[in-house]
């Protein structure tokens, strides 16, 4: 089983430019609930280390580049995401890292539910625990 999930969200536009269009339920495998962006990261700084019990989210690089890794306790693979139509599909007990952010790195987040701390799996030890029971 594949950790990385891509979905390739295909590019509209015309001779102006491009758009990608994000659907809850139709290009996005879900309804989203919450929309949020991570940018000006600082140079060497890693973001992410957790999990989400409930929530599933695609995250979309739509400026630059970061290097992800996507672990479900017995397996771990990394991407590259650097392309604004290449979504990365992230189920729920996924423990995700976010490393090597370019200075012009912007990343978009579509998420299933709403904000909760308590979804958050914020210690890989008890990820870990959790997903191997």
């Amino acid at each position: 089983m594949n950790l990385i999930k891509i979905i390739n969200f295909p590019p509209l536009g015309d001779d102006r430019g491009s758009l990608v269009a994000l659907e809850g339920c139709k290009t996005v495998p879900f309804e989203i609930k919450r929309v949020y962006y991570i940018f000006g990261t600082k140079v060497g700084v890693s973001r992410g280390f957790h999990a989400h019990r409930k929530i599933k989210q695609v995250v979309v690089c739509v400026a630059g580049s970061c290097r992800f890794i996507v672990d479900n306790g017995t397996k771990r693979e990394e991407i590259l995401l650097n392309h604004p139509t290449k979504g990365l599909l992230i189920e729920n007990f996924i423990w995700r890292e976010m490393h090597d952010f370019s200075s012009d790195c912007i990343l978009l987040v579509s998420a299933s539910e709403y904000f909760k701390e308590n979804d958050y799996i914020r210690n890989y030890q008890e990820f870990l625990r959790i997903v191997n029971k």
